[in-house]
C-alpha cells in the first residue's frame, strides 16, 4: 500500500499534500490490511471537487479505522482541516488574481481612453490648421479676383473702343428698370436712406418693386455695402420716448419690412453672378461687417416668445435673411439657428431661407416641433416643400389641425377658432391639391355654418334703436323762421 501511494505522487503540490498524509496513514496500517482500502483511496484521489474528496476521504477514514488493527495517532479533524487549509489557500491566491487582472483591464482602458483623447486632439489641430490655410486661400484668391475684375464687380460703367464713356451699360440697366428709374440714381449714389423712403413710399406695388429693385442694384458701387448701411434702423437706438399713438411702433414695422425686401433683393442679384463677381461683392470687409451686425442682433433675440411669434416674426426673418444673404451662416451654431425657425415658418420665404442657410437635412426635427406646438398647417407646407409626406402625412395631419381648433373653453371662442382652422385648411388643401384626398365641400359648408351662427350672435349682442312712429294725418308744415 505504501508502495503504491508512492507511484502515485506525481500530481501537483496540492496532489503531493494529501499523498504525503496518505502515505502517513497507511504506514500505520497493519501488514494485513485488504487491497479494499487502496482501491478507496484510488477513488479519493480521482474525485472531481475539493468538497467531495474531502467528503469521500472522511468515509473512506472512518470505514479504515472501524477496519485497523492498531490506533491511528492520526485524527479526522486534523486530516480535514489541513484539507480546508489548502482550499482557503487556493481560493486567496484565485481572488489576487482576479484583483489583478482587474487593474490590468483598468490601466488598459485608461490607457486607451488617454489614446483616443490625444488622437482627436491631433486631428482637431489638423482641421483648425486646415480651415486657417484654406480661409487664407480664400482670402488672397478674393483678393486677387477683386482687384483684377474691380471695375466689373463694383458694376462701373464699361469702357471700350464702342463705348468710350460707358453709356451703353448704363442705358441698357435704365432699359431693364422699367417701372421705377429713380432707383437707378438712388442706387448710383449709395443713398441708403433715400432708398429706404422710396420702397416705404411705393410698397403697394411690392412686385414691381422686387423686380427692379435687384436690376437697380447693377447701378450701385456696391450693393451689398448700400444694403449693410440700409440696416441700421432696424434696432433704432431710443432717444426719445415712443409716442402714445403708436405711430412709432407702425413706421419702425415699416423700416423692418424694407431691410428684409432689400436683403431678398440683394440675393435675388447674387444670385445672377458668377463666382468671381460674387467675390467681389461679398469682400472679406462686407462679411466681416455683416457678422458684426448679425452678432449685435443675436442677443435681442432670446427675448422673443415662440409662441407669441405664431410663426411671424420679423426679427427673426431679419437675422436668418442676413446670415444667408451676406454668407455667414457658418459662424454661428447650427442649433440656434433651428430653435429660429418655428418663428419664421408661417412666412411665405420660410422655406427657400432654410435652403440658404444649408438645413434642409434638418427639417424632420424643426416640423416635429411645430406639430408639439400645435402649428400643423406650417408643418405640411414645409413637409411639401421638402418632399418629407410620407414620414408626415398631410391629411391626417389637416384633421388634427381642426381637431386641436375646436379645442376651446368657451362657445364664442369656440366657434372663432373652428372657423380660423376651417379656412386654414381649405387655402392648404387647394394649395397642395388635396381635393382628391380631402374633399372640402363638407368644409365650405361648416363654414357658412360658422359664419351664420356668428353673424346671428353679433346681431343678438346689438342694442336695438328705438324707432320713432310718425303719427298719421296730415300734419301742419313748419316754416322756419330767421332769428
Amino acid at each position: 500500500m505504501y508502495g503504491w501511494l508512492r507511484s502515485q505522487d506525481n500530481g501537483d503540490a496540492i496532489t503531493r499534500n494529501k499523498h504525503a498524509w496518505l502515505v502517513k496513514i497507511s504506514k500505520q496500517w497493519n501488514a494485513t490490511t485488504k487491497d479494499k482500502h487502496a482501491w478507496i483511496l484510488v477513488q479519493l484521489l480521482h474525485s472531481d471537487s475539493t468538497s467531495s474528496k474531502i467528503q469521500q476521504l472522511q468515509k473512506a477514514f472512518a470505514e479504515l479505522e472501524s477496519q485497523r488493527a492498531v490506533t491511528l495517532n492520526l485524527k479526522w479533524q486534523e486530516l480535514e482541516e489541513h484539507f480546508h487549509g489548502l482550499e482557503r489557500s487556493l481560493k486567496r491566491r484565485f481572488h489576487e488574481l482576479e484583483d489583478q487582472e482587474k487593474e490590468y483591464e483598468t490601466k488598459t482602458r485608461k490607457a486607451q481612453e488617454l489614446l483616443e483623447k490625444k488622437k482627436a486632439a491631433v486631428e482637431a489641430k489638423e482641421k483648425a490648421s486646415l480651415e486657417r490655410l484654406q480661409n487664407k486661400r480664400d482670402s488672397a484668391v478674393f483678393a486677387i479676383n477683386s482687384a483684377l475684375d474691380k471695375y466689373n464687380n463694383n458694376n462701373a460703367p464699361i469702357i471700350t473702343d464702342d463705348n468710350p464713356d460707358g453709356t451703353v451699360q448704363e442705358a441698357e440697366i435704365s432699359h431693364e428698370v422699367k417701372a421705377y428709374p429713380e432707383l437707378l440714381k438712388l442706387c448710383k449714389d449709395m443713398d441708403s436712406t433715400g432708398l429706404h423712403k422710396f420702397v416705404s413710399d411705393n410698397r403697394k406695388n411690392l412686385t414691381s418693386l422686387k423686380e427692379d429693385i435687384p436690376l437697380a442694384f447693377k447701378a450701385a458701387a456696391n450693393p451689398a455695402t448700400l444694403v449693410l448701411d440700409s440696416l441700421e434702423g432696424f434696432y433704432p437706438i431710443e432717444s426719445s420716448p415712443p409716442p402714445s399713438d403708436g405711430k412709432k411702433d407702425t413706421n419702425l414695422l415699416g423700416t423692418r419690412r424694407t431691410c428684409v425686401m432689400l436683403m431678398e433683393c440683394l440675393s435675388i442679384l447674387l444670385s445672377r453672378l458668377d463666382r468671381s463677381s460674387l467675390a467681389g461683392i461679398l469682400s472679406e470687409n462686407v462679411k466681416r461687417r455683416a457678422k458684426a451686425i448679425a452678432g449685435g442682433w443675436n442677443p435681442l433675440l432670446e427675448g422673443l416668445d415662440i409662441d407669441a411669434c405664431n410663426g411671424n416674426s420679423l426679427e427673426a426673418h431679419a437675422f436668418l435673411q442676413l446670415l444667408a444673404s451676406f454668407a455667414v451662416v457658418k459662424e454661428f451654431k447650427e442649433d440656434e439657428l433651428l430653435k429660429l425657425i418655428p418663428m419664421v415658418s408661417r412666412r411665405r420665404q420660410a422655406a427657400e431661407l432654410c435652403r440658404s442657410l444649408g438645413l434642409s437635412e434638418k427639417m424632420s426635427g424643426v416640423i416635429e416641433v411645430l406639430l408639439k406646438s400645435g402649428r400643423h398647417i406650417d408643418a405640411v407646407n414645409l413637409a411639401f416643400a421638402f418632399e418629407l409626406t410620407e414620414q408626415f402625412p398631410p391629411v391626417e395631419l389637416l384633421k388634427s389641425n381642426l381637431t386641436e381648433a375646436k379645442r376651446s373653453s368657451s362657445q364664442d371662442e369656440f366657434n372663432e377658432r373652428e372657423l380660423t382652422g376651417v379656412k386654414a385648411v381649405v387655402k392648404c388643401v387647394e394649395e397642395h391639391n388635396l381635393e382628391e384626398q380631402y374633399p372640402v365641400e363638407p368644409l365650405h359648408k361648416r363654414i357658412l355654418e360658422l359664419e351664420k351662427a356668428k353673424a346671428e350672435k353679433k346681431k343678438a349682442t346689438e342694442p336695438t334703436k328705438p324707432q320713432t312712429k310718425r303719427p298719421r294725418g296730415a300734419q301742419p308744415r313748419v316754416t322756419e323762421v330767421a332769428a
